[in-house]
């Protein structure tokens, strides 16, 4: 019999989205650093940080392509979501089961954008 996937995060853990380099509140619940590099400028005190997730953030070459080398969003979205779904696969699966305890989860990114990013796509890939 085939192990059966992790359960969703849908119902039990809110997950929220938020820049790293806002303030930290006491609502954000846990609040959870999903890029692979360190924010610019940014102090470990000031980002307040409970888990560095950076094995579920894109590849370094997914990165680069997007942010460097003019690959659109849907192409980044596809290969992203690939991404999560083969390689980070088991990182995603462990993360699940570390946010789960939790009521709220904040996810941190330093993207500007807060419509087109990565943290939108691995929050979706963490609720299904």
């Amino acid at each position: 019999m085939a192990p059966r996937p992790p359960a969703a995060l849908t119902g039990r853990v809110e997950l929220r989205l938020k820049r790293v380099y806002d303030d930290p509140a006491p609502e954000d619940g846990l609040r959870v650093l999903v890029d692979r590099l360190w924010p610019r400028g940014l102090s470990k005190e000031r980002a307040a940080l409970d888990l560095w997730a950076k094995d579920v953030a894109p590849s370094t070459e997914l990165r680069r392509a997007f942010h460097h080398g003019g690959q659109s969003w849907q192409e980044f979205e596809a290969a992203y979501r690939a991404e999560l779904d083969g390689p980070t696969k088991a990182a995603v699966a462990a993360l699940r089961a570390d946010l789960a305890p939790h009521p709220v989860v904040t996810l941190l990114h330093a993207v500007h954008d807060d419509t087109v990013n990565h943290a939108l796509i691995l929050r979706e890939a963490l609720e299904s």
